[in-house]
Protein backbone atom coordinates (compact mmCIF):
# COMPACT_ATOMS: atom_id res chain seq x y z
CA UNK A 1 0.00 0.00 0.00
CA UNK A 2 1.44 3.37 -1.00
CA UNK A 3 2.07 6.01 1.62
CA UNK A 4 -0.67 8.59 2.03
CA UNK A 5 0.78 11.89 0.75
CA UNK A 6 -1.05 13.90 3.43
CA UNK A 7 0.53 12.01 6.34
CA UNK A 8 3.25 14.18 7.84
CA UNK A 9 1.86 17.40 6.37
CA UNK A 10 0.16 20.25 8.20
CA UNK A 11 -3.38 21.31 7.36
CA UNK A 12 -4.76 24.50 8.95
CA UNK A 13 -2.35 24.11 11.85
CA UNK A 14 -3.05 20.38 12.36
CA UNK A 15 -0.18 17.94 11.79
CA UNK A 16 -1.51 14.74 10.24
CA UNK A 17 0.20 11.85 12.02
CA UNK A 18 -1.39 8.83 10.36
CA UNK A 19 -4.45 7.71 8.45
CA UNK A 20 -6.86 5.80 10.68
CA UNK A 21 -9.80 5.13 8.41
CA UNK A 22 -11.71 5.86 5.24
CA UNK A 23 -15.44 6.07 4.66
CA UNK A 24 -17.55 6.63 1.60
CA UNK A 25 -16.92 10.37 1.56
CA UNK A 26 -13.92 11.16 3.74
CA UNK A 27 -10.50 9.96 4.87
CA UNK A 28 -9.88 10.19 8.60
CA UNK A 29 -6.52 11.07 10.12
CA UNK A 30 -5.18 11.24 13.63
CA UNK A 31 -3.74 14.72 13.97
CA UNK A 32 -2.04 16.93 16.52
CA UNK A 33 -2.68 20.60 17.24
CA UNK A 34 -0.81 22.96 19.53
CA UNK A 35 -4.01 24.03 21.29
CA UNK A 36 -6.45 21.17 20.77
CA UNK A 37 -4.03 18.28 21.24
CA UNK A 38 -4.93 14.94 19.65
CA UNK A 39 -7.87 15.16 17.28
CA UNK A 40 -9.48 13.30 14.39
CA UNK A 41 -9.39 15.21 11.11
CA UNK A 42 -11.60 14.31 8.17
CA UNK A 43 -10.69 15.31 4.62
CA UNK A 44 -13.12 14.93 1.74
CA UNK A 45 -11.90 12.15 -0.55
CA UNK A 46 -10.09 13.37 -3.65
CA UNK A 47 -12.51 11.83 -6.13
CA UNK A 48 -15.41 13.74 -4.54
CA UNK A 49 -13.89 17.21 -4.30
CA UNK A 50 -15.42 18.29 -7.61
CA UNK A 51 -18.79 16.72 -6.81
CA UNK A 52 -21.05 19.55 -5.65
CA UNK A 53 -23.46 17.22 -3.88
CA UNK A 54 -20.64 15.45 -2.02
CA UNK A 55 -19.12 18.78 -0.98
CA UNK A 56 -22.53 20.05 0.15
CA UNK A 57 -23.11 16.88 2.18
CA UNK A 58 -19.68 17.22 3.80
CA UNK A 59 -20.34 20.86 4.70
CA UNK A 60 -23.76 19.92 6.04
CA UNK A 61 -22.23 17.21 8.25
CA UNK A 62 -19.93 19.84 9.71
CA UNK A 63 -22.78 22.26 10.35
CA UNK A 64 -24.91 19.56 12.00
CA UNK A 65 -21.99 18.59 14.23
CA UNK A 66 -21.72 22.14 15.54
CA UNK A 67 -25.46 22.24 16.30
CA UNK A 68 -25.62 19.10 18.44
CA UNK A 69 -24.03 19.41 21.87
CA UNK A 70 -24.21 16.37 24.15
CA UNK A 71 -21.72 14.34 26.23
CA UNK A 72 -22.32 11.31 23.98
CA UNK A 73 -21.83 13.18 20.69
CA UNK A 74 -18.35 13.72 19.30
CA UNK A 75 -17.48 17.40 19.66
CA UNK A 76 -16.86 19.34 16.45
CA UNK A 77 -13.79 21.54 16.86
CA UNK A 78 -13.30 23.24 13.51
CA UNK A 79 -14.42 23.14 9.90
CA UNK A 80 -13.00 24.81 6.85
CA UNK A 81 -10.91 24.49 3.73
CA UNK A 82 -7.14 24.69 3.31
CA UNK A 83 -5.39 24.47 -0.03
CA UNK A 84 -8.57 23.31 -1.72
CA UNK A 85 -9.11 20.54 0.85
CA UNK A 86 -12.43 20.68 2.73
CA UNK A 87 -11.82 19.41 6.26
CA UNK A 88 -13.62 18.72 9.53
CA UNK A 89 -11.90 18.42 12.92
CA UNK A 90 -13.54 16.49 15.75
CA UNK A 91 -12.44 15.34 19.17
CA UNK A 92 -10.39 12.17 19.41
CA UNK A 93 -12.53 9.50 21.09
CA UNK A 94 -11.11 6.69 23.20
CA UNK A 95 -12.07 3.09 22.57
CA UNK A 96 -13.07 1.27 19.41
CA UNK A 97 -15.94 1.11 16.99
CA UNK A 98 -18.96 -0.41 18.70
CA UNK A 99 -19.33 -2.63 15.61
CA UNK A 100 -16.01 -4.35 16.36
CA UNK A 101 -16.76 -4.66 20.06
CA UNK A 102 -20.20 -6.15 19.35
CA UNK A 103 -18.79 -8.72 16.91
CA UNK A 104 -16.54 -10.05 19.68
CA UNK A 105 -18.82 -9.69 22.67
CA UNK A 106 -22.52 -9.70 21.80
CA UNK A 107 -24.76 -10.64 23.46
CA UNK A 108 -23.88 -8.15 26.18
CA UNK A 109 -24.92 -8.41 29.83
CA UNK A 110 -28.33 -6.71 30.23
CA UNK A 111 -26.91 -3.91 32.39
CA UNK A 112 -24.36 -3.08 29.71
CA UNK A 113 -27.07 -3.05 27.05
CA UNK A 114 -29.09 -0.61 29.15
CA UNK A 115 -26.07 1.67 29.66
CA UNK A 116 -25.14 1.69 25.98
CA UNK A 117 -28.68 2.13 24.63
CA UNK A 118 -29.46 4.93 27.09
CA UNK A 119 -26.38 6.86 26.03
CA UNK A 120 -27.11 6.45 22.33
CA UNK A 121 -30.71 7.53 22.91
CA UNK A 122 -29.54 10.65 24.71
CA UNK A 123 -27.19 11.56 21.86
CA UNK A 124 -29.85 11.00 19.22
CA UNK A 125 -32.51 12.87 21.17
CA UNK A 126 -30.16 15.86 21.34
CA UNK A 127 -30.01 15.80 17.53
CA UNK A 128 -33.78 15.48 17.24
CA UNK A 129 -34.20 18.42 19.63
CA UNK A 130 -32.44 20.71 17.15
CA UNK A 131 -34.29 19.34 14.12
CA UNK A 132 -31.82 16.71 12.86
CA UNK A 133 -32.55 13.09 11.94
CA UNK A 134 -29.40 10.96 11.83
CA UNK A 135 -30.62 8.36 9.26
CA UNK A 136 -27.59 6.07 9.65
CA UNK A 137 -27.51 4.89 13.25
CA UNK A 138 -25.47 1.70 13.47
CA UNK A 139 -22.62 0.30 15.61
CA UNK A 140 -20.12 1.35 12.94
CA UNK A 141 -20.97 5.01 13.60
CA UNK A 142 -20.37 4.80 17.35
CA UNK A 143 -17.20 4.69 19.42
CA UNK A 144 -17.24 2.65 22.62
CA UNK A 145 -14.83 2.73 25.53
CA UNK A 146 -15.58 -0.47 27.42
CA UNK A 147 -13.51 0.51 30.46
CA UNK A 148 -15.69 3.55 31.14
CA UNK A 149 -18.73 2.20 29.26
CA UNK A 150 -18.87 5.46 27.34
CA UNK A 151 -20.46 5.74 23.89
CA UNK A 152 -19.85 8.56 21.41
CA UNK A 153 -21.90 9.20 18.27
CA UNK A 154 -19.34 9.82 15.54
CA UNK A 155 -20.84 11.66 12.61
CA UNK A 156 -23.83 13.12 10.81
CA UNK A 157 -22.65 12.20 7.32
CA UNK A 158 -26.09 11.51 5.82
CA UNK A 159 -28.24 13.21 8.43
CA UNK A 160 -31.01 15.55 7.35
CA UNK A 161 -32.96 18.42 8.82
CA UNK A 162 -36.58 17.72 9.67
CA UNK A 163 -37.65 20.97 8.00
CA UNK A 164 -35.80 20.34 4.74
CA UNK A 165 -37.70 21.38 1.61
CA UNK A 166 -37.78 19.28 -1.58
CA UNK A 167 -35.38 21.62 -3.39
CA UNK A 168 -32.91 21.44 -0.49
CA UNK A 169 -32.67 17.63 -0.47
CA UNK A 170 -29.32 16.06 -1.29
CA UNK A 171 -30.87 12.59 -1.75
CA UNK A 172 -33.01 12.10 -4.82
CA UNK A 173 -36.63 11.15 -4.21
CA UNK A 174 -37.04 7.39 -4.55
CA UNK A 175 -33.53 6.60 -3.29
CA UNK A 176 -32.97 5.59 0.31
CA UNK A 177 -29.88 6.31 2.37
CA UNK A 178 -28.60 4.40 5.37
CA UNK A 179 -27.45 0.87 6.07
CA UNK A 180 -29.98 -1.78 5.08
CA UNK A 181 -29.55 -3.93 8.20
CA UNK A 182 -30.48 -0.98 10.44
CA UNK A 183 -32.68 1.21 8.25
CA UNK A 184 -36.36 1.74 9.07
CA UNK A 185 -38.87 0.28 6.58
CA UNK A 186 -40.34 3.70 5.78
CA UNK A 187 -36.92 4.92 4.65
CA UNK A 188 -36.88 2.43 1.78
CA UNK A 189 -39.18 4.65 -0.27
CA UNK A 190 -36.54 7.37 -0.31
CA UNK A 191 -38.91 9.90 1.25
CA UNK A 192 -37.91 12.23 4.09
CA UNK A 193 -38.08 10.30 7.37
CA UNK A 194 -39.00 11.42 10.87
CA UNK A 195 -37.12 10.90 14.15
CA UNK A 196 -39.03 7.62 14.49
CA UNK A 197 -36.67 6.15 11.87
CA UNK A 198 -33.72 6.64 14.23
CA UNK A 199 -35.68 4.91 16.99
CA UNK A 200 -36.10 1.88 14.72
CA UNK A 201 -32.34 1.78 14.11
CA UNK A 202 -31.67 2.04 17.85
CA UNK A 203 -34.12 -0.80 18.53
CA UNK A 204 -32.27 -2.91 15.95
CA UNK A 205 -29.01 -2.26 17.79
CA UNK A 206 -30.62 -3.11 21.14
CA UNK A 207 -31.81 -6.39 19.60
CA UNK A 208 -28.25 -7.10 18.42
CA UNK A 209 -26.71 -6.28 21.79
CA UNK A 210 -29.18 -8.54 23.59
CA UNK A 211 -29.02 -11.53 21.23
CA UNK A 212 -25.90 -11.26 19.08
CA UNK A 213 -28.12 -11.47 15.99
CA UNK A 214 -30.30 -9.14 13.92
CA UNK A 215 -34.12 -9.24 13.80
CA UNK A 216 -34.15 -10.45 10.18
CA UNK A 217 -32.42 -13.48 8.69
CA UNK A 218 -31.97 -12.26 5.12
CA UNK A 219 -28.92 -13.59 3.27
CA UNK A 220 -28.78 -10.89 0.59
CA UNK A 221 -29.67 -7.20 0.20
CA UNK A 222 -32.60 -8.06 -2.06
CA UNK A 223 -33.98 -10.53 0.48
CA UNK A 224 -33.44 -8.02 3.29
CA UNK A 225 -35.31 -5.35 1.36
CA UNK A 226 -38.24 -7.72 0.87
CA UNK A 227 -38.31 -8.86 4.50
CA UNK A 228 -38.22 -5.30 5.83
CA UNK A 229 -41.28 -4.41 3.77
CA UNK A 230 -43.34 -7.57 4.09
CA UNK A 231 -42.39 -9.60 7.18
CA UNK A 232 -42.40 -8.94 10.91
CA UNK A 233 -39.06 -9.10 12.75
CA UNK A 234 -38.24 -12.28 14.64
CA UNK A 235 -39.50 -11.89 18.24
CA UNK A 236 -36.66 -11.16 20.64
CA UNK A 237 -37.17 -14.34 22.66
CA UNK A 238 -37.09 -16.49 19.52
CA UNK A 239 -33.74 -15.16 18.30
CA UNK A 240 -31.79 -17.74 20.31
CA UNK A 241 -33.48 -20.48 22.37
CA UNK A 242 -30.87 -20.21 25.13
CA UNK A 243 -31.53 -16.48 25.60
CA UNK A 244 -34.78 -15.52 27.27
CA UNK A 245 -35.74 -12.06 28.49
CA UNK A 246 -38.75 -10.82 30.39
CA UNK A 247 -41.94 -10.13 28.47
CA UNK A 248 -41.50 -6.45 29.30
CA UNK A 249 -38.02 -6.24 27.73
CA UNK A 250 -39.19 -8.09 24.63
CA UNK A 251 -42.23 -5.80 24.31
CA UNK A 252 -40.05 -2.66 24.45
CA UNK A 253 -37.64 -3.85 21.75
CA UNK A 254 -40.40 -5.09 19.47
CA UNK A 255 -42.38 -1.85 19.84
CA UNK A 256 -39.28 0.04 18.72
CA UNK A 257 -39.16 -2.28 15.69
CA UNK A 258 -42.79 -1.68 14.69
CA UNK A 259 -43.14 -1.21 10.93
CA UNK A 260 -45.42 1.80 11.32
CA UNK A 261 -43.62 4.84 12.78
CA UNK A 262 -46.76 5.82 14.70
CA UNK A 263 -46.70 2.46 16.54
CA UNK A 264 -43.27 3.13 18.06
CA UNK A 265 -42.55 5.16 21.18
CA UNK A 266 -43.02 8.95 21.10
CA UNK A 267 -39.24 9.49 21.08
CA UNK A 268 -35.94 7.66 21.54
CA UNK A 269 -35.69 8.53 25.23
CA UNK A 270 -39.07 6.94 25.86
CA UNK A 271 -37.83 3.81 24.09
CA UNK A 272 -34.66 3.67 26.22
CA UNK A 273 -36.36 4.49 29.53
Amino acid sequence: MSRDPLVGTTLAGYTLLDRVGEGGTATVYRAQHETHGSVALKVLREKLRQDRTAVARFVREASFGTRVTHPNVIRTIQTGEDGGLPFLVIEWAQGELLENYAKRNAPFPPDEVATVVTQIAGAVYAAHAVGIVHRDLKPDNLMYDHDSRTVKLLDFGIATATDVTPDQRLTRAGFFVGTLMYVAPEALSGEVVSPAADQYSLATMAYLFLTGTLPYTAKSPREMFTQLLSQPPIPLNKAKPELQYSAAVEAVVMKGLAKEPSARYPDVNAFAA
